[in-house]
């Protein structure tokens, strides 16, 4: 297995949002009778083993010189599709072990984080659990993972999915505010100098409240304004208007050892935006319409130098 930093000296991050990876299987539970054989979207197991093997090569995608050593999943179902994806899917070969959150979101969606065992070794890991404020709907968890790199840095990896704004962005801003604050706890809880990554669908921008207070607080966006190669202009494109609303921020000692970060817009995850001109993301669904696509969501880039 050839490995970024063995080959190159760099460790290579990516984070995606998968765009509902859930399998076939009811969990009484959750809400999640669509996603079935006989539910809206007639989610039957061909469907679904296409979702994992489109998500694999869109992770292989990301990086020419082996595969990324570390990924941060967002919207992943449960335990099941993280293990067919890693060992059954396109990305059996890639040698993938991964960590993922259980948490109280109601349709079950949930976080994890792929790594490489020969370049990340996991110490430790965690749930930071949101208790919800009044009104707000169950969310998820964040995922808190402590590692080791193959030069000995130990790195602290926060992974997110922040409540959306389907409610309204204002309504909402308070529940996202929630989730910058619990993770800005956490970090507080570590080493002055801890060398800290948190990645994820903020579903806010960079210039929202929710950002620029983990900014305020010692957090840098190495991905603010990052654009593709190929038209994208954001992660996410929403009415024909591009949305940067998957972000990565590092702490302060990590910040020079940043090296590139980018949109992975590969052609073959784009299409024609028909109405509203340009490209957009080639998703699963268009609506309730089957495309036989990837997410809706593009996936970012950072190359940390040793």
């Amino acid at each position: 297995m050839f490995l970024s930093l063995l080959l190159t000296g760099f460790l290579t991050l990516v984070e995606l949002n998968c765009e509902n990876m859930f399998d076939c299987q009811h969990d009484s539970l959750k809400d999640d009778t669509e996603w079935m054989p006989e539910g809206k979207r007639k989610w039957t197991p061909a469907r679904y083993w296409r979702k994992l093997n489109n998500i694999g090569q869109e992770i292989l995608s990301c990086q020419q010189d082996g595969v990324p050593d570390l990924v941060a999943l967002v919207e992943v179902e449960n335990d099941s599709v993280l293990f067919d994806l890693t060992k059954r899917s396109l990305l059996r070969r890639a040698g993938y072990e991964y960590l993922m959150t259980e948490s109280s979101d109601v349709r079950g969606i949930d976080v994890a984080l792929l790594y490489q065992p020969m370049t990340f070794r996991p110490i430790c890991y965690d749930y930071l659990d949101i208790k919800p404020l009044e009104g707000m709907r169950p969310t998820r968890d964040i995922l808190y993972v402590q590692g080791e790199t193959l030069n000995c840095d130990t790195l602290h990896i926060f992974v997110v999915h922040a409540p959306s704004r389907y409610a309204g962005e204002k309504q909402t801003r308070p529940n996202r505010k929630l989730i910058a604050d619990r993770v800005l706890n956490a970090i507080q809880l570590l080493p002055i100098n801890a060398k800290v990554i948190v990645a994820g669908d903020f579903n806010d921008e960079a210039t929202d409240s929710a950002l620029r207070y983990l900014e305020d607080n010692g957090l840098h966006n190495v991905t603010a304004g990052v654009k593709g190669l190929h038209g994208a202009k954001a992660t996410y494109r929403y009415q024909g208007l591009w949305q940067s609303i998957d972000h990565v921020f590092v702490s302060t000692v990590l910040l020079n050892s940043v090296e590139q970060s980018f949109i992975n817009d590969a052609p073959f995850l784009l299409e024609e935006d028909k109405k509203y001109g340009g490209v957009k993301p080639l998703r699963t669904f268009n609506g309730y319409r089957y495309q036989r696509g990837f997410s809706d969501h593009l996936p970012l880039v950072i190359r940390f130098r040793r």
